[in-house]
């Protein structure tokens, strides 16, 4: 199986280009068009490849395709700052929402949201969170 190797191609490009005045856009639209230029073959001299083909690298028959497929789950994972903000606390939406009470009502009897001294409750999901959070730990929303 050959697989694309996307980082080696990217720091290959990002050390010779100069992002200055360019916008996200801009950077990989450029980048594809980098990796389509036809260049001279490091096998056969005087043959002309895309240079793709340079970051394409045969694995081994032991894996399958399975092992190289992106993660484009839908499912919101907490992650980096988010995480940090919160303790490690590391719940998937579907883990918060079987765990979650849904009998305990996030308004309070005036019909704003409760922000008790116990805790609060998430604006969209429900999910209960500390008196001081500014994001849900479950579905990442800001809280009011």
């Amino acid at each position: 199986m050959r697989v694309f190797n996307g980082r080696a191609a990217t720091e290959d490009y990002m050390s010779t280009h100069s992002l200055t005045f360019s916008t996200p856009e801009m950077t990989l639209k450029k980048f594809a068009l980098w990796l389509g230029e036809q260049i001279e073959s490091p096998n056969n001299k005087g043959q002309q490849i895309p240079r793709l083909i340079i970051y394409l690298e045969d694995k081994s028959k032991k894996t399958s395709a399975t092992d190289y497929t992106p993660d484009v789950t839908e499912r919101f994972e907490p992650s980096g700052a988010v995480t940090d903000m919160f303790g490690g606390i590391s719940r998937s939406v579907s883990d918060s929402n079987s765990e979650h009470n849904f009998q305990t009502s996030p308004l309070d009897s005036n019909g704003s949201y409760n922000r008790s001294s116990e805790g609060q409750f998430c604006i969209e999901c429900g999910s209960k969170l500390r008196s001081s959070s500014k994001f849900c730990i479950s579905c990442g929303t800001r809280q009011r």
